[in-house]
């Protein structure tokens, strides 16, 4: 066991012999260094403040788009008949959006994604609507249009439904054929 240190320490002992830098710095090296360390750099503040400046304003612009709440749309009819039934329209359509999105995964993503691009079309057409009417006052054929979006935005909804459910089916017929 000696024995083997003895070649352990020898072996070190000759290794750094030979890895030490031995080699003298150049005169004047030292206060070369010295005097770059301690050289005036020019300041660079304004890239800061404008860093600083960005970070303000995107937090800013952060906090207002979170802080808003949600619009509810709220328009004016003549008659309280009508403004009943807009409420109850949108308090289903509101009800089957949420069953929707309560059944987001990643199998059914593609689906809700392309139905939310289908309704805000609907939304859109539903937005011109109540401009007509907003416009030209309540008159039959433009509530016969808004009611008809209406039912047509409920429908294609229950068929959304209807289309993740069956997803949902078989998916779970695949999953246990195999396992």
């Amino acid at each position: 066991m000696k024995d083997e240190m003895d070649n352990l320490d020898h072996l070190f002992y000759n290794k750094e012999q030979e890895d030490w830098d031995t080699a003298q710095l150049p005169s004047g090296h030292h206060d070369r260094f010295k005097q770059r360390l301690t050289k005036n750099k020019p300041k660079r503040l304004l890239p800061f403040y404008l860093s600083i400046a960005a970070m303000l304003l995107l937090f800013l612009g952060l906090a207002f788009h979170y802080a808003r709440e949600p619009k509810t749309k709220e328009y004016q009819f003549a008659s309280q008949q009508n403004k009943q039934t807009d409420s109850i329209f949108s308090v289903i359509i509101t009800s089957k959006l949420n069953e929707i999105k309560d059944k987001k995964s990643p199998e059914n993503e593609k689906i809700i994604a392309d139905a939310m691009k289908q309704m805000k079309q609907l939304d859109n057409d539903y937005d011109k609507i109540i401009i007509e009417l907003q416009k030209n006052g309540e008159n039959k054929i433009i509530i016969a249009a808004l009611i008809s979006n209406l039912e047509t935005r409920i429908s294609f909804l229950k068929e959304v439904l209807q289309h993740i459910e069956t997803n949902e089916h078989l998916m779970s017929l695949r999953h246990e054929e195999t396992t």
